[in-house]
């Protein structure tokens, strides 16, 4: 179906992994796939998906009809005549994991991205800034890292972003459109972050510190090292404990050497005390 304009197939069961064949499809310009049981990495072919790389032409709009609610700015929008403007991708609710595809920052018109409510890590993609005419990002809910790309505020059409309950670090920018998005709902959720509109300041001399991801394997080297220690703590103490009783007890000439030394021992300790005494 190559002249697909509108996939929306949210609120099913769907599951397995987005097919690659969906950025075959040129002319797409609206994708909602949320709320499913989706899975996987997000194709990085969705950088092909031409239909948000282009404007359509006066042709193109006088032929084209349609009506369709979609969610955008946070709520629920009905478009009707302008619905050929929007362009929309709308990956939420779902099992999503890895990162986030550098290519989808070349979807030059892209006007909304809705990422919320995966599993995805990593970073921001640094170079964000390239989509333009967005105006609402929804990456809230995922388990991403790293500080918020100071490109970021020169999306002057951002007016609806939500990163909240991630691992997002550092300062959390101030200039240009941030000076704008100063809910602190934005930002929640993400421990490592500072600055206004938050209540946690930052450190003018030592950044803060990075969220340290923990994992299965460092879980199980932090009780091999615990096991290891206690043993060789074990075996120390095993060892000299027995190399001297174990041979006091086998060599008898050993043993009374020992007794009569601390019985000399313990009778000039006594004349020490007296004679500090007497004095």
């Amino acid at each position: 179906m190559k002249s697909l304009l509108i996939l929306r197939l949210r609120n099913n069961f769907f599951t397995g992994e987005i097919p690659s064949q969906v950025c075959s499809l040129s002319v797409l310009h609206i994708l909602d796939v949320s709320n499913n049981h989706l899975s996987g990495s997000i194709p990085s072919c969705f950088g092909n998906l031409n239909g948000f790389k282009t404007d359509f032409t006066s042709e193109d709009t006088e032929q084209y009809q349609g009506s369709l609610q979609v969610v955008a700015k946070g709520r629920i929008l009905q478009y009707k005549s302008t619905l050929y403007l929007v362009n929309s991708i709308d990956l939420s609710r779902n099992n999503l994991s890895g990162e986030i595809p550098s290519e989808i920052t070349n979807l030059f018109r892209l006007g909304t991205l809705n990422l919320s409510m995966n599993h995805l890590t990593g970073n921001i993609p640094q170079n964000i800034d390239r989509v333009e005419p967005i105006e609402t990002l929804d990456l809230s809910m995922n388990r991403l890292s790293g500080p918020i790309p100071p490109g970021m505020t020169s999306l002057t059409f951002l007016n609806h972003l939500n990163l909240s309950y991630n691992n997002l670090s550092g300062q959390i920018p101030t200039s240009n459109q941030f000076q704008t998005l100063i809910d602190p709902s934005i930002y929640e959720g993400n421990s490592y972050l500072c600055g206004v509109p938050l209540s946690a300041e930052c450190n003018s001399h030592e950044p803060p510190p990075f969220p340290r991801e923990k994992s299965g394997n460092t879980d199980d080297e932090d009780e091999l090292e615990k096991v290891l220690f206690f043993s060789f703590v074990g075996l120390g103490f095993f060892t000299g404990f027995w190399g001297v009783c174990g041979s006091l007890i086998v060599k008898k000439r050993w043993r009374d050497a020992y007794f009569h030394f601390v019985e000399w021992l313990i009778v000039k300790v006594l004349i020490i005390v007296s004679r500090n005494r007497n004095v």
